[in-house]
């Protein structure tokens, strides 16, 4: 079980919004918007082609605006594990733990993370294109960075360091049963109050840059650090499938759509890479690995193999979907906006304690992004 429950988790987001009411409907601090003489032109794209400035509705900015906004949190978490552990990363002791995981995992890093950058940078030049606000959150850039070798000092939007990660979609992607109709599941890992990247030097020492067995306390402490990151990776992405699944009903402009449903294509993606690659920190010879500060543990999920554990079975589970009357399918799933949306997605990220210290004003901004995405009417 995670250690709040969702009325707690109610209760505080509730606290942190209290102060939202200086917003007003679309416009929000820290947006960005070049001369309007340059919007005259189009963007130039690729093969000299034109984006075109036609105006879009108020709904489809707002869906991009909070994509924006989501992709600029996503690039902010995964540059710091990039920074770290990436092909290029600054932490040789954190690369050989998440190598123990899958040897390409360093590289892995670096390609996710370079496409959240290319997805919060299109998104917000579409924005610009059609005339509308782009987003930015620089003002809430306030956050320490690690101390571990490798991490820039340099302010962050999120959080790595004290993470309480949800794992219930480990069981959820195993099982028939689905969120959408009322469905609830298991944590696969208790993963509470773990940090997902290297803290320091002194906690966690850079040690040997090469993949060994976490026998030492020192390499079992960030063997557990890397094998949060895994389900961490996991689990942002599989977020991110389920959110652009669900605002693309309510997208209006075709144009708009089709980059909707291009980006999720690629979040779905991520999310089967990490699916797999998690699997390894539940399996032997990793299996039974125990952070020697937090004790969070990682089980071996393969003893005995179920069909709700059993670490290979990565590809989705058919399930329920709709209601009743119709055959078990494999979909996507949450894709209800309640469940998937974004607002769901703020509060999920807040439950993760993702964003943990900071301001009431940034949980005020991306809220009022959020409601305003979720209100988005498709229309005929």
């Amino acid at each position: 079980m995670q250690d709040e429950s969702n009325e707690e988790v109610d209760a505080r987001w509730s606290s942190v919004v209290r102060r939202r009411a200086f917003l007003k409907g679309l416009g929000v601090a820290g947006v960005m918007l070049p001369g309007a003489g340059l919007l005259a032109a189009g963007v130039k794209a690729a093969g000299n082609r034109e984006v075109s400035t036609g105006s879009l509705t108020a709904g489809d900015v707002a869906i991009l605006r909070f994509l924006a906004a989501a992709e600029i949190i996503e690039t902010d978490l995964w540059q710091q594990y990039n920074e770290l552990g990436g092909v290029d990363g600054g932490n040789p002791a954190y690369m050989a733990a998440l190598s123990n995981l899958d040897g390409d995992m360093p590289q892995y890093i670096s390609d996710n993370t370079d496409d959240e950058i290319s997805h919060a940078a299109f998104l917000n030049t579409y924005l610009w294109a059609k005339g509308a606000e782009q987003v930015s959150l620089e003002e809430f850039r306030t956050l320490p960075s690690s101390h571990a070798s490798g991490a820039r000092q340099v302010r962050r939007l999120t959080n790595l360091q004290k993470l309480v990660v949800d794992t219930s979609f480990y069981t959820r992607y195993r099982s028939s049963e689905n969120p959408d109709l009322g469905a609830t599941f298991a944590q696969a890992v208790n993963i509470v109050n773990q940090p997902a990247i290297p803290l320091n030097d002194t906690d966690t020492p850079p040690g040997t840059d090469q993949p060994v067995p976490p026998v030492t306390t020192a390499a079992r402490r960030m063997q557990a650090i890397a094998n949060t990151a895994a389900f961490h990776f996991g689990y942002i992405e599989q977020g991110g499938a389920s959110l652009y699944s669900s605002l693309a009903l309510k997208v209006r402009d075709l144009e708009v759509l089709r980059i909707v449903i291009s980006i999720a294509g690629v979040e779905v993606d991520h999310f089967g890479l990490w699916h797999d690659k998690m699997g390894n920190a539940v399996a032997q010879p990793l299996a039974g690995v125990v952070d020697p500060q937090t004790r969070v543990t990682f089980p071996d999920l393969n003893n005995p193999a179920t069909e709700l554990t059993q670490t290979n079975l990565i590809l989705p589970e058919p399930t329920d979907f709709l209601g009743a009357g119709l055959p078990e399918v494999s979909v996507i799933r949450p894709t209800r906006i309640e469940n998937a949306g974004a607002v769901a997605t703020i509060k999920s990220f807040t439950a993760d304690r993702l964003f943990e210290g900071q301001s009431p004003e940034f949980f005020s901004t991306v809220m009022a992004l959020a409601e305003a995405a979720d209100a988005a009417q498709r229309g005929i």
